[in-house]
């Protein structure tokens, strides 16, 4: 028998005592999710949520979705800031949900790293649970997966998906838009997580701009600015379809407002947006001036201050308004929903930003 030790998953790479270290501590942070309808914890197979709880929907719907955070992961793994990023994979996928009306139930997340460091992995997994919280939902499961030799060990990435129920008579979409509805804004928390290839690409890229550069335009750090977590939507848009009509949510991510708001409109109708109606935030001036980006092109790629848009009956505008700033949300009525004209497209632009 030959003495030479043969090879080994942990002389691959892959440091299995690691994984599980990793598992104990995020299981606080899951704990703090948990719903009434989440049965056992973590460690099984699957997770594990009782459907009975939709019994007293006359005909459920389920709703899902899945995304991740794009290249804003960069960014975390540059400033050795782990716990906020979950809440941007959160709000990703929760509230893609809600804008059908669907109350988000349940998520599950898949972490794919170098190599396991089990206290950065945990706090990962600590954003995320955190963001269910915001988002009302229940983490019941996921995977860490190490890639050594695919990714350096420093390396990271974040997905997620999640489920939602909506009752099928109170489903939200295109059907229920009419002309004369109001468009009404909800003020996004920055830049969210869409257009960090070109943010990273003008301001670190071509600019040469430090991450730990204050910059007096943005009041803070440049790299506190990119790091800020994406809004989540999910029980604010709950809250309004509880106490007023709404016809339509959507939800402002890759692609910008204008295509994003074409997506719920009828094509009998037209969506016109405002632009006076509100000054972007000094991070879309920043990007748009320094890498001499075009406003068409940003706003084809960033949000510029807007995370989600509900669309309303008119004389459900000053509710809608008053239930948003009780939840400390800032909302605005950016526009309106008119007959679509021979060259008019699902949803427009118009007019000058507002100056801050």
């Amino acid at each position: 028998m030959s003495d030479t030790t043969g090879a080994s998953y942990a002389a691959a790479g892959v440091d299995i005592e690691a994984g599980d270290r990793a598992v104990e501590l995020m299981k606080e942070w899951v704990r703090k999710t948990r719903r009434p309808e989440v049965l056992g914890g973590l460690g099984g197979f699957a997770g594990l949520f009782d459907a009975s709880a939709l019994k007293k929907y006359e005909r459920p719907l389920l709703a899902s979705a899945t995304d991740g955070v794009g290249t804003k992961v960069d960014i975390a793994r540059r400033l050795g800031v782990y716990d906020t990023i979950g809440h941007d994979l959160v709000a990703m996928v929760m509230d893609d949900i809600v804008v059908c009306g669907a109350e988000p139930l349940f998520m599950t997340d898949y972490i794919c790293v170098g190599k396991v460091h089990p206290e950065r992995v945990a706090a990962i997994v600590k954003g995320i649970a955190e963001g269910c919280v915001l988002a009302g939902c229940a983490l019941v499961g996921g995977e860490t997966a190490e890639h050594p030799g695919l990714l350096g060990a420093d390396d990271f990435d974040v997905a997620g998906a999640g489920t939602g129920v909506v009752e099928a008579d109170r489903l939200l979409g295109a059907d229920r838009i009419r002309e004369g509805d109001t468009v009404i804004a909800l003020a996004a928390s920055g830049l969210h997580s869409n257009g960090y290839s070109l943010v990273r690409h003008v301001l670190l890229g071509e600019a040469g701009l430090a991450l730990d550069a204050h910059l007096d335009d943005l009041g803070r750090t440049l790299g506190e600015e990119l790091l800020e977590p994406t809004k989540i939507y999910s029980l604010d848009c709950l809250a309004l379809t509880r106490t007023t009509e709404v016809h339509a949510f959507s939800h402002i991510t890759g692609g910008g407002l204008a295509a994003n708001l074409a997506r719920v409109i009828p094509d009998t109708l037209h969506a016109t947006v405002d632009r006076s109606t509100w000054a972007p935030g000094a991070i879309f001036d920043l990007v748009g001036r320094t890498g001499r980006v075009e406003r068409l092109e940003l706003e084809k790629t960033l949000n510029m201050g807007v995370g989600m848009m509900a669309i309303v009956p008119q004389d459900s505008t000053d509710v809608a308004l008053a239930t948003l700033a009780d939840r400390g949300v800032e909302a605005w009525v950016a526009g309106e929903i008119t007959a679509r004209g021979t060259h008019d497209s699902g949803a427009a632009l118009v007019g000058d930003y507002a100056t801050a």
